[in-house]
């Protein structure tokens, strides 16, 4: 659970001290936290291993989905608006999340990083200090992830500059908020006491409800659900998911922001609830009377992945095997029965497995936290208590994610409209919006 810390000098501490005799200067100097060099390399790495999820991870695995027509531009969406989500996060978006004031719905202070040096720290869950530039960047990839999930449900028909227009807006009004209410201390979920170790809420339930949202408003594709539309390359897919597994180590166990026990629970868990997930997602199938398929390996892989993020380090290892199996299952149920019954055009499932998955993961992890079920807990909270309190934090992210996406898809289509023409889905989106093919 990523707590707003940040122990960076502003302008006014700088005047403080630069108002202070020589020796209390080299006192204070002497007793500045400095950053732990362990701790700051694993939360470099642990970055860097979120940014593998999103180029190439999520990108080969959203573009092997789609038909071939359709590969480049999938890409494309995903690596220019994580690009996008980048620059904003530093012009107002950390200020907006962790800003040094705010509320219970959001930040404010140090837009621009003005006040952000080589030497600000930020603090951790112990007497530990990393610098405030690495936790930035951190959480920016976060923010970038987030933003690219949403587009899984809306690829083959939205227009590029429609997808940068949305994305600005939906990270503004969307993402910032839920994020400084669940990660940020005096946000409103934070005090409630909700668990939310790496992003179960902030970032998949978010961005699943969102992707819902934003397909119903763009409508169906050419032909679904009466013409085929099967994935062009389920081999990328299987590479895709193979990169979001290995980056998501850095998503779940960096979120302790340490290189200590709880990171170390945290990596385990994320391997067992995934591998969990996985072959139960293919027992689903072969029950259901159909063999079991890659397809069906790397839905359940990502499912499980999705369920223990927020009880990464929430959670026992066997209470993370139950969490990864009951999500990988339901999602299941979500993709092959209830969409094809509602007829709604989520392209690539981001409703039906980050949505659900988050769901299934935030409410869960009020189970899987207690200790006599091997979680962490040490059961000041009650489990009927501390499920509430998920619940609550659940249906809050729910609401806020669905109006917010009305609200910014509705701009982008004021600004840019939102579908390509009947003739460029037809011809397909990588010639007809970007000129180039990925297969010649």
């Amino acid at each position: 659970m990523i707590r707003k810390m940040i122990c960076g000098a502003g302008v006014l501490g700088a005047s403080m001290f630069a108002a202070m005799p020589a020796w209390a200067q080299e006192a204070a100097a002497a007793a500045a936290p400095v950053p732990n060099p362990g701790n700051n390399a694993w939360m470099m790495t642990s970055t860097v291993l979120v940014l593998l999820m999103i180029l190439p991870g999520l990108a080969l695995f959203y573009g092997g989905l789609t038909r071939s027509k359709n590969m480049l531009s999938t890409m494309t969406q995903i690596g220019a608006a994580a690009a996008l989500a980048m620059i904003i996060w530093v012009i107002y978006g950390y200020s907006t999340a962790f800003g040094p004031e705010g509320n219970a719905f959001f930040a404010w202070g140090n837009a621009f990083l003005a006040n952000t040096t080589p030497d600000s720290t930020a603090a951790t869950f112990s007497d530990e200090v990393i610098s405030e530039y690495v936790f930035i960047c951190f959480q920016m990839t976060f923010a970038a992830i987030t933003a690219a999930l949403v587009l899984g449900a809306t690829v083959e028909r939205m227009k590029f500059s429609a997808v940068m227009a949305f994305t600005a807006v939906w990270l503004t009004i969307v993402y910032f908020p839920i994020a400084h209410m669940v990660w940020a201390s005096g946000g409103l979920l934070f005090e409630m006491g909700a668990l939310d170790f790496a992003g179960g809420t902030v970032v998949h339930i978010n961005a699943g409800v969102s992707a819902l949202v934003a397909a119903l408003i763009l409508g169906k594709r050419k032909g679904y659900p009466s013409e085929p539309m099967p994935p062009h390359s389920l081999t990328l897919t299987m590479v895709g998911t193979g990169l979001l597994w290995v980056g998501w180590f850095g998503f779940n166990a960096g979120s302790e922001l340490e290189a200590d026990g709880t990171a170390g629970l945290a990596m385990i868990n994320t391997f067992v609830a995934t591998a969990s997930a996985g072959l139960f997602w293919m027992l689903a199938e072969r029950f259901s009377g159909h063999k079991g398929s890659a397809l069906g390996f790397c839905s359940g892989i990502v499912a499980g992945l999705v369920a223990v993020t927020p009880a990464a380090g929430n959670s026992g290892p066997f209470g993370a095997i139950v969490l990864g199996a009951i999500a990988s299952l339901i999602c299941f149920i979500m993709v092959s029965k209830v969409k094809p019954a509602l007829g709604y055009d989520d392209s690539l499932d981001a409703f039906g497995v980050h949505g659900i998955g988050g769901i299934v993961g935030a409410i869960g992890t009020g189970f899987v936290y207690q200790p006599g079920l091997g979680g962490p807990g040490d059961g000041s909270t009650a489990m009927g208590a501390q499920v509430w309190i998920q619940i609550q934090a659940v249906l809050l992210s729910i609401a806020w994610a669905a109006v917010g996406t009305v609200i910014a898809i509705f701009i982008a289509k004021l600004i840019t409209g939102l579908r390509v023409t009947p003739e460029v889905e037809q011809e397909g989106l990588d010639i007809g919006e970007h000129g180039e093919r990925a297969y010649n």
